[in-house]
């Protein structure tokens, strides 16, 4: 599988020494970042590994923030070293930051306060392992259904509130004292690394035999400390002992699965053989909690969006088109099945470093909700989790399901076309004066002449504004806030109805009229298979300037809801029986069953348009072919749109607008004719 993902990688923990006067360089942190193994992630199914042979660290300046948030105020500094050393990744730096924000961290770090570090990633190829099958990874055996990612970049380093590994480190120190012994310990691991083992995997007697054999050799040569060789026998028998208590550790991290952190890290301690680690992951009834909290969020996001939308009415097949199998299975999981906006709040908050109490919302878990919304929108960051955007997402398919459930029927007679702006547009339907003539023996070929018709549109805008009230966010109703997006989006449908057939009955320009020969009024003109072969007759007639045929079809039969059921039975129907005045032969055959396609719309008979009749009736050339009406949009949305926009300062919510840019006018006379349908 190959995709691109955002990963937050979160550390347990942070350690502050205590500040004994002020520094006389800047004070530096150092971190394990991870570990290497099975992570059990929110937003995932499956654990994932960070392949950290794949894991691109990019420059060794990383720039350290507050809380993800990428802006001055909340830079803390910067790294000058990241690595990635017997399968850990290692960050180490200096804290620059010196604004309010900055001080605080330090200052509450001072005070005891233990702070916490995420790491954001973006993963590039995730492979997925089933089950039954294992693969080595960052020096251990992995067994799955497992994710392995196994390209990613790391990005930014961030202190934050809350974590959750206890096999990761960050340390800042203080004293240049601390200092020279963090170069003398990061000197003493890499003489060690050059022995072929980890510092982090010594115990405390391996530990003090190594210290002391490096001591001897560095004292004796600097270049020796790096390549020492001597004393082969100790150090040989001290690689026997890791090599025993590595193939040990890795056993029981298998054991344990990733699943059981406590009762792991007390195996590794106590060192307990394998087998009864075995026998106690049997016994354990509760899993441990994750080791590190990291999260594809663009998955995460969109699974909540999509359990939203579910929650809203929407149905599972109409939202097939926005979101792939795998997001729709996760919006109907159990952990996002019946969101509401509650959730969403809860999101918001949770990918924003920040803590929400779960199970109560009130006006503080509103604001904070909101803030972290901003917060969200202005940072370049990773995560996708957007109050404002889930919600925009949602009010948008519930307005466009609305929409398009209005039976709209101009479409079917009326050309659509996009402009890019607000401004008259002037359209040119050009025809030849002439048609191709016989070449004589020179060859010669004489220029045809054009000529033009010109008809103009413009578009313009229809709207409104909603909200998403306090009282709405406690008490979680979604039905309440998608009230109005419904609603717009009907009246969306209704209004660019209404703009077609009041400009259509309003027959502009004498558009309709004897003149052009599209209108036939008078007895005997009410719809019945006589009328309708007169208009036909009347359709196919049509010239062009030069008064030659333009070969154009009548597709469209319009008719008004009274009429709705004899245009039917005149398009289905093979035979007729029709009553006529005394004289007249009353055809028994229907020469005109399925020619057109019969269209009812109740707004021909409307009382509330000026120009509505009971009995007029209409045929129109299909709008591909030549258009009597067009529909124009802006720049190609042929739908409502709705979008947040800001809400009033003393106003405790959110609110969005919902607009439609449309315009309406006449095209062509000759795709259209009329009968007054008298009788």
């Amino acid at each position: 599988m190959s995709a691109t993902h955002e990963l937050t990688i979160v550390a347990r923990e942070i350690e502050f020494a205590a500040t004994s006067g002020e520094a006389s360089e800047p004070r530096r942190f150092s971190m394990v970042a991870y570990t290497g193994g099975a992570m059990q992630l929110t937003g995932w199914k499956f654990p994932v590994v960070v392949d950290l042979s794949g894991l691109d660290v990019g420059r060794s300046r990383r720039p350290i923030l507050l809380d993800h948030t990428r802006d001055v105020e909340h830079v803390m500094g910067q790294t000058d070293q990241v690595t990635v050393v017997n399968h850990q990744l290692l960050v180490a730096g200096q804290v620059l930051g010196d604004s309010a924000k900055a001080r605080q961290v330090v200052a509450l770090a001072d005070r005891g306060f233990g702070w916490q570090a995420s790491i954001g990633a973006k993963a590039h190829d995730v492979e997925f392992v089933p089950a039954g099958r294992s693969v080595i990874v960052n020096g251990g055996e992995v067994a799955g259904p497992v994710n392995i990612a196994r390209r990613a970049t790391l990005g930014e380093v961030s202190f934050v509130v809350l974590g959750a590994d206890e096999n990761t480190q960050a340390v800042i120190a203080i004293q240049a004292r601390e200092q020279a012994t963090e170069k003398q310990d990061m000197e003493l691991a890499d003489w060690v690394a050059a022995q072929g083992f980890s510092v982090d995997t010594l115990d405390e007697r391996q530990r003090t035999s190594l210290e002391a054999l490096y001591q001897r050799v560095s004292a004796e040569s600097p270049v020796a400390a790096t390549n020492a060789s001597d004393d082969t026998a100790s150090i040989d028998k001290l690689r026997a002992e890791i090599a025993a208590e590595t193939a040990r550790v890795i056993k029981i991290r298998r054991a344990c699965a990733g699943r059981h952190d406590e009762l792991e890290a007390k195996a590794i301690t106590e060192g307990w053989e394998p087998s009864r680690v075995e026998l106690e992951v049997l016994r354990a009834t509760r899993p441990a909690a994750p080791a590190i909290q990291a999260t594809d969020t663009a998955k995460q996001g969109r699974a909540l969006e999509a359990a939203i939308c579910l929650s809203a009415g929407i149905k599972a097949s109409d939202l097939e088109k926005s979101y792939d199998a795998e997001t729709l299975e996760a919006a109907q999981g159990r952990d996002l099945r019946g969101a509401g906006i509650h959730s969403l709040l809860y999101e918001v908050i949770q990918a924003s470093g920040g803590h929400v109490r779960l199970g109560r919302v009130d006006n503080e878990t509103i604001r904070a909700a909101l803030v972290a919304d901003r917060q969200l929108n202005a940072s370049a960051g990773f995560s996708t989790i957007s109050l404002s955007g889930i919600l925009s997402n949602v009010a948008n398919k519930a307005m466009l399901a609305a929409y398009e459930a209005v039976a709209s029927v101009v479409a079917r007679f009326c050309a659509e076309t996009d402009v890019n702006d607000f401004k008259q547009v002037t359209r040119y339907r050009l025809t030849g004066a002439g048609v191709f003539e016989k070449v004589g023996p020179d060859g010669e070929l004489k220029h045809a002449t054009l000529s033009e018709g010109s008809y103009t549109n413009r578009i313009d805008t229809y709207g409104r504004m909603l909200s998403l009230t306090r009282q709405m966010m406690i008490n979680d109703d979604l039905g309440a806030f998608l009230q109005l997006p419904r609603i717009i989006g009907r009246m969306s449908a209704l209004k660019r109805e209404e703009a077609v057939f009041e400009l259509l009955l309003s027959n502009p320009s004498s558009f309709f009229s004897t003149l052009n020969k599209n209108f036939i009024s008078g007895a005997d003109t009410v719809l019945s298979i006589a009328a309708l072969t007169q208009l036909e007759q009347k359709f196919l007639d049509q010239t062009d300037s030069e008064g030659k045929p333009i070969l154009v079809n009548p597709a469209i039969l319009l008719v008004p809801t009274s009429l709705k059921v004899t245009s039917e039975q005149l398009m289905t129907e093979t035979r007729v029986n029709e009553t006529t005045t005394a004289g007249k032969p009353s055809p028994a055959n229907n020469p005109h069953a399925g020619k057109f396609t019969p269209v009812a719309t109740p707004y021909l008979n409307s009382q509330s348009i000026a120009g509505g009749s009971a009995v007029a009736w209409y045929v129109f050339a299909n709008p591909a072919d030549l258009a009597a009406f067009e529909i124009a949009y802006l720049r190609g949305r042929r739908v409502p749109t709705i979008e947040s926009g800001e809400t009033d300062f003393n106003t405790l919510g959110m609110q969005w607008r919902g607009y439609f840019d449309f315009g309406v006018g006449v095209q062509d006379f000759r795709a259209a004719a009329k009968s007054k349908g008298e009788v």
